[in-house]
């Protein structure tokens, strides 16, 4: 009779043969049987117990970040009060001083992948936003790194998210396949006014009244006005107020970034298309104005109250005057494209180029109005701090190289990177 003896390998206690069967190569008449099967080995698997995982969980934490999954401006935000810089690594916010180069995490306890972010304008939340099925938009406390809220309204992602300036409510706007423009009040948990929308929708932005706010995409510029659909006496669901830009000869263009303007320009919506045009609303929603940043690409901006800045490919930021459009300057480019790496963290390896150099596209951008400070991601996943206080003389303030693909493998020497178990990789 055979039995499982120690370590889980078949035996048998009365020393007969067993029969072996080899799969798919029958026996003939005339020849041998097959070799016989090497033992099977059948082990249980080992399960910590509860007491056992908590106590893993305790001991291991999160110290750092290597890496940034934001693919555009809805993946970066800036704290207006502090300077914190918050940026999308996969299921992980990670909120980053840049002074004193420290990171503090929150984990989206769904474990799905994150989509969109953006700060509160008081710094003490963040709203975020989730990739795949059912996706929820969560309210995060910053002080806490708990979640506050969750509001399910999206069925396949999250594009983009924004609190109003006055913090009553927050706008998501769902994938393409979604096409659902949720305005919530968050604080109740509910959806005070929605909206669908037939083409896909890149950006976001809120005038600083927070009466409307602004939404972009393929051939796609629109105001929605939030006093008109969220009147104190509706207690239910209203559709969402929605007029067009009027864009004239403009209207064949992907509009890829959008921002209502600050402090004295107030009443104007600034917007990048893909083709390198920025363009300039009124208040009437008409096309004012527009300019050729001539670039062969061009995918973000952001505004301070004086200043406009417009991402676009090989790592070129123009900078312009927001009263005016007129151009100001460039930013320094950052490393090249297959550049050493440790070459590139000396700051003086910015002063100097190759002739045939290929640079990373910027792709987010995101303004620090305390410090003065513009927060640029690239295409390689790489992250800049440029001080701009003095357009002239722009200093870079800190960066962090990333890899710009995928990670394929982690190897540690054990006894130097772990130290009594200190930090593992």
């Amino acid at each position: 009779m055979a039995a499982v003896g120690s370590g889980g390998y078949a035996r048998n206690d009365a020393g007969e043969k067993l029969p072996s069967v080899m799969a798919g190569v029958p026996a003939r008449r005339g020849q041998s049987s097959p070799p016989p099967a090497p033992p099977i080995c059948l082990r249980r698997r080992t399960r910590l117990s509860t007491a056992s995982e908590e106590t893993v969980q305790n001991r291991v934490s999160l110290e750092k970040v290597l890496g940034i999954t934001a693919q555009n401006s809805s993946g970066l935000t800036c704290d207006p009060g502090t300077g914190h810089v918050a940026y999308l690594a996969g299921c992980v916010v990670v909120i980053l001083d840049p002074k004193e180069n420290k990171q503090q995490h929150i984990f989206n306890t769904a474990r799905k992948s994150l989509s969109a972010l953006a700060f509160s304008p008081d710094g003490k939340y963040i709203v975020t936003g989730e990739n795949g099925h059912r996706p929820a938009v969560r309210i995060w406390d910053v002080e806490e790194k708990n979640q506050v809220a969750e509001m399910l309204g999206h069925k396949y992602g999250v594009a983009c998210v924004a609190f109003s300036p006055n913090m009553k409510h927050i706008v998501s706007m769902g994938y393409q396949h979604d096409m659902v423009l949720n305005v919530w009040d968050w604080k109740k948990d509910i959806v005070v006014a929605s909206n669908k929308v037939s083409c896909r929708v890149i950006a976001l932005s809120f005038s600083e009244d927070s009466s409307y706010f602004v939404t972009v995409g393929n051939r796609h510029v629109r105001f929605w006005f939030l006093e008109v659909s969220t009147e104190t006496k509706v207690t239910s669901t209203v559709p969402l107020v929605g007029r067009s830009g009027i864009l004239g000869e403009l209207h064949n263009n992907i509009f890829c970034g959008v921002a209502c303007g600050r402090g004295r320009m107030a009443g104007s919506t600034f917007c990048v298309s893909y083709s390198g045009l920025l363009c300039q609303f009124n208040e009437k929603r008409v096309l004012e104005k527009w300019i050729n940043l001539k670039v062969s690409l061009s995918s973000c901006l952001c505004v301070s109250q004086e200043l406009i800045f417009c991402g676009c490919t090989d790592g070129i930021v123009r900078i312009f005057q927001a009263h005016s459009l007129h151009y100001l300057a460039n930013l320094p480019k950052p490393h090249y494209l297959g550049v050493d790496v440790a070459q590139g963290l000396e700051p003086s390896f910015l002063f100097h180029r190759k002739a045939e150099a290929v640079y990373p596209d910027t792709v987010a951008l995101t303004f620090d109005p305390i410090h003065q400070w513009l927060s640029c991601v690239y295409k390689d996943h790489s992250i800049y701090i440029w001080d701009v206080k003095d357009i002239n003389r722009v200093g870079k303030v800190w960066s962090e190289l990333f890899h710009s693909s995928y990670v394929w493998n982690v190897e540690t020497e054990f006894h130097s990177c772990c130290p009594g178990w200190s930090a593992m990789v």
